[in-house]
């Protein structure tokens, strides 16, 4: 019998969300409708943030932050090298200069110690990423951020429901950004959001995703009037009622869904044990949404070989991530080379991810661990 396939994220749709979907296609209001404003506010109140804005994806949350707080043409923005290339992309479509700031190598998290390094005349602001769902060490970055008068954006993609000494992703930086996507803890489909307490930034981004027009449409049918004036170019960045339907309902199971994200996690670490595969450190002072669960081999084991044989046997193991500044583009267009973060570029050459999602169960964990470990054994060290 072949055993089923186990990638390494997955989204869990149930009744709930499809009856929370087709309630609002029989709606009159498939988008920029009332699911959209009821959908930021719970997010916001789950986060503890005042405002929050919804848009297309995690990218465009990140691409509205950088237009809001005025990121132009000769700013620098500090990006860790070790994250999805959108991080550092938002910094780049505003014009501005992403400069890459090296990671800690037990947590693969942001050095503060390396961000302070970076910053220059030039710098506006500080992104942080919540690497694998791990807050970062926000009461350093907002020190930082604060004497050198810098806008502190927390990309959370990896964190909603997170949590640092006591206080969740949402509320530990000026701005925070989610994303939906079906990999990660909930899902739109597509979809991400922005947080913040500062309403001015947060109606600057609602302009944004609108094409920079000051009104939607159902605020206009509210108001009873066909006017309305474009302010400033903005994009079509927009999310459905219907994304929102489904956001909603899946909120509602993000608490059960942490805890057993959290329980898997906890068995991988139990049964790796004594292997030479060494999972990511975990701070004592923060609670982990566990969106990726990342471990390091020992040099000399061969990772394209674990890799191929896990793929093999049915195992959607990955990787996160390449170094940005590494991509051609990066190379091509900014000049960038290997040397710039030696710590990010060693451990991506040993880092692998291994399943983990709502959807799976034991068995999947001691499945995963059991051909892991068979595996090793046959890809050195060498």
């Amino acid at each position: 019998m072949t055993l089923p396939f186990i990638p390494y994220g997955r989204h869990l749709v149930d009744d709930d969300d499809i009856t929370a979907v087709i309630e609002v296609l029989r709606s009159d209001w498939l988008t920029t409708g009332p699911r959209v404003a009821e959908f930021e506010a719970a997010v916001a109140a789950f986060s503890g943030a005042r405002f929050a804005v919804a848009v297309a994806n995690g990218t465009a949350a990140l691409h509205a932050v950088m237009h809001a707080i005025g990121i132009g043409p000769g700013d620098e923005v500090i990006v860790p090298a070790m994250t999805f290339a959108a991080t550092a992309n938002a910094v780049l479509f505003q014009g501005g200069m992403p400069v890459f700031a090296d990671v800690d190598p037990d947590t693969l998290l942001v050095d503060p110690a390396d961000v302070e390094k970076k910053i220059t005349s030039r710098t506006r602001a500080i992104v942080p990423v919540d690497y694998a769902g791990q807050p970062c060490d926000y009461d350093v970055l907002h020190e930082i951020s604060v004497r050198h008068d810098l806008v502190l954006v927390a990309d959370a993609c990896h964190a909603l429901g997170a949590e640092y000494k006591g206080k969740r992703a949402g509320s530990l930086a000026d701005l925070t950004v989610f994303s939906f996507h079906p990999v990660k803890h909930i899902t739109t489909g597509e979809g991400g959001m922005v947080v913040t307490d500062d309403a001015e930034l947060a109606e600057r981004m609602r302009c944004f995703r609108n094409h920079g027009i000051s009104t939607d449409h159902r605020q206009r049918e509210m108001q009873g009037t066909w006017y309305y004036e474009m302010q400033e170019l903005g994009y079509n960045y927009r999310i459905t009622d219907i994304q929102c339907a489904l956001g909603l309902s899946q909120l509602k199971k993000l608490p059960a869904w942490l805890a057993k994200r959290r329980e898997l996690a906890q068995m991988y670490d139990d049964l790796l044990g004594e292997t030479t595969f060494s999972p990511l450190s975990k701070r004592p002072d923060v609670g982990h949404a566990y969106h990726l669960y990342v471990g390091r081999m020992l040099e000399g084991v061969d990772r394209k070989m674990v890799f191929q044989y896990m793929r093999g046997h049915g195992i959607g193991v990955n990787v996160h991530y390449l170094p940005v500044y590494l991509h051609p583009y990066y190379r091509q267009t900014l000049g960038t080379a290997p040397g710039l973060c030696p710590t990010a570029e060693e451990l991506y050459e040993r880092i692998l991810t291994l399943p983990l999602h709502q959807a799976m169960e034991e068995t999947d964990v001691s499945r995963t661990v059991m051909l892991l470990k068979e595996a090793l054994k046959s890809a050195g060290p060498v």
